[in-house]
C-alpha cells in the first residue's frame, strides 16, 4: 500500500522499523536512512528483514535530503531524527511532493525553546502542494493528543481541564542516564515551566511546581509541572478549556545529578573554547570550540542501550474534567508499558517504544487514506478513532477510569 522512508537511527527508529515491517499489508517498501548508515545496517540486521534499504543523508542538508527524497519517492517521511532536522526535512518533502511526520516540534540548537510557530508556518505551503504534515506523532506529544480527542468526540460535550500525566517507573541500573537524547532531554526539563489558565500562558521557574500522583500499577510518584509542546495546540483546538497543565515524575537521584551538571556549567549550549592537548605532540596546545552539554551527551550512557537491563514500566494518559449532558464529569485515559516487553519485542526500553509505535500508526493511518488532508496539522485534528483501536493492536492498549479522582 505504501512506501515509506525512516530518518534517523536512534531508539525511537529502531522501534518505528520493527513496528512497520510488522505491517506488511500497509507498509511495501522501506528504507532507513540516517547520517551513519552502519546504524542503519544494523537496524535491518536486528529486524532480519533484507529487503528493507537503507542510506546516508545528512538531515541537516535541504540538498542531500531532496536527492534523497528524488530518488527513492516514499509516499511520506517519517522524521525521527532531531528536532533541530524539522524544518530542513519538511522543505525537503515540498520540494519532492512528499508527505511528512514527525514526533517532536522544532527547535533551533542555539536556544532551548520550542512552539509550533516554525512548522504552522508551513501551513499554506503544503495545502498548495497536495501535501500532509502531521505533527507530534509520538506519545507526548501525539497519544496525549488521540486521546484528549477520543474523550471530546465521545466522552464531553465541553472539555474544561487538561492534566497530562507521564510516570516512568522503571529502573535502568545506571546512575544517571537519560530515556531519549540526552541534549534534547536535559534542554527540555531545565528550562523554565509554562501551562495554560483562563486564556493565559504562565510561566514557572524550573521544576518549581510539583505534588504527588497515583499512576496504575505503579502507586505515588512525585510529579513536576514542565512546558510541554502539546498544550500549545490543544487549547486552541480545544477552546473551552481553562486550564491545561503537563506532569512528569524524576527521581530524587536524577534531579540531584541534573543540579550538579546545571551548577557545573555541564548543561550550557554555548560554545566554549577548550585548549586540547595534541595527540603527537602532547606538549602543545591547539584551541578547539565545544558545547558542554554535546560533550556531556558523549560520555553518557547511549539510552538505546538501557532496553537489556531496564525493569518497571512506564504510564502516560490524560486526566479530564468537564461537562457531559450538563453534569460534571472526570475521565482518566492511559497506557501502562513495560521495558523489559518492549526491549523483548524491539531491542529498545519503554520510552523509545511508546514513542515509535505510534509514529508507526500515523503513518498507517495516512497511508490508508484515513488521516490525509492538505496542510500542517497535529494529530487531534484527525478522526481518533482509527487510531485509538490500532494502538490496542500495535502494543500500546488504553485503559480507562470514569468518574474517579484525578487528584488534580
Amino acid at each position: 500500500m505504501g512506501k515509506v522512508l525512516i530518518i534517523g537511527a536512534g531508539g525511537v527508529a529502531t522501534v518505528a522499523a520493527h513496528k512497520v515491517a510488522q505491517n506488511t499489508d500497509v507498509f511495501t517498501d522501506i528504507m532507513i536512512a540516517s547520517r551513519t548508515k552502519a546504524k542503519c545496517d544494523a537496524i535491518v540486521k536486528a529486524i532480519g528483514n533484507p529487503n528493507i534499504k537503507t542510506a546516508k543523508v545528512d538531515a541537516d542538508s535541504v540538498e542531500e535530503l531532496v536527492k534523497l527524497l528524488s530518488d527513492y519517492k516514499p509516499d511520506i517521511v517519517m522524521n525521527l531524527a532531531l528536532p533541530y532536522q524539522d524544518l530542513t526535512i519538511m522543505e525537503a518533502c515540498l520540494q519532492t511532493g512528499v508527505n511528512y511526520l514527525d514526533t517532536a516540534n522544532y527547535e533551533p540548537r542555539d536556544v532551548a525553546h520550542f512552539e509550533y510557530s516554525w512548522q504552522w508556518a508551513f501551513k499554506e505551503r503544503f495545502e498548495k502542494a497536495g501535501l500532509t504534515a502531521i505533527l507530534g506523532c509520538g506519545f507526548d506529544p501525539g497519544v496525549s493528543g488521540v486521546y484528549t480527542a477520543y474523550a471530546a468526540k465521545h466522552h464531553f460535550d465541553e472539555i474544561q481541564y487538561l492534566d497530562i500525566v507521564d510516570c516512568n517507573a522503571g529502573n535502568h541500573h545506571k546512575a544517571f542516564a537519560t530515556n531519549f537524547n540526552p541534549e534534547i532531554n536535559i534542554r527540555e526539563i531545565t528550562q523554565k515551566g509554562q501551562y495554560y489558565e483562563n486564556g493565559e500562558w504562565l510561566e514557572t521557574e524550573p521544576l518549581e511546581i510539583h505534588k504527588p500522583l497515583t499512576y496504575p500499577n505503579i502507586g505515588p510518584r512525585e510529579s513536576y509541572l514542565l512546558h510541554h509542546e502539546e498544550l500549545e495546540s490543544l487549547v486552541l483546538n480545544y477552546p473551552t478549556i481553562k486550564r491545561a497543565r503537563f506532569w512528569m515524575t524524576f527521581g530524587q537521584q536524577y534531579l540531584t545529578y541534573l543540579d550538579v551538571i546545571q551548577n557545573l556549567g555541564m548543561s550550557r549550549i554555548d560554545e566554549i573554547t577548550y585548549e586540547a592537548p595534541l595527540a603527537d605532540q602532547p606538549d602543545k596546545n591547539v584551541k578547539v570550540k565545544i558545547v558542554p552539554l554535546q560533550f556531556l551527551k558523549a560520555v553518557l550512557p547511549n539510552p538505546q542501550d538501557l532496553g537489556a537491563n531496564y525493569e518497571g514500566e512506564t504510564s502516560i494518559g490524560c486526566r479530564i474534567r468537564g461537562l457531559k449532558d450538563g453534569k460534571e464529569r472526570t475521565y482518566y485515559v492511559y497506557n501502562n508499558c513495560s521495558h523489559q516487553e518492549a526491549y523483548k519485542e524491539t531491542g529498545m526500553q519503554g520510552v523509545s517504544y511508546t514513542t515509535g509505535v505510534p509514529a508507526m500508526i500515523g503513518a498507517m493511518m495516512f497511508l490508508k487514506g484515513l488521516w490525509k488532508k492538505p496542510g500542517v496539522w497535529n494529530v487531534e485534528n484527525f478522526d481518533p478513532d482509527p487510531f485509538m483501536e490500532q494502538l490496542n493492536k500495535q502494543g500500546l492498549p488504553w485503559h480507562e477510569v470514569f468518574d474517579g479522582d484525578l487528584e488534580l
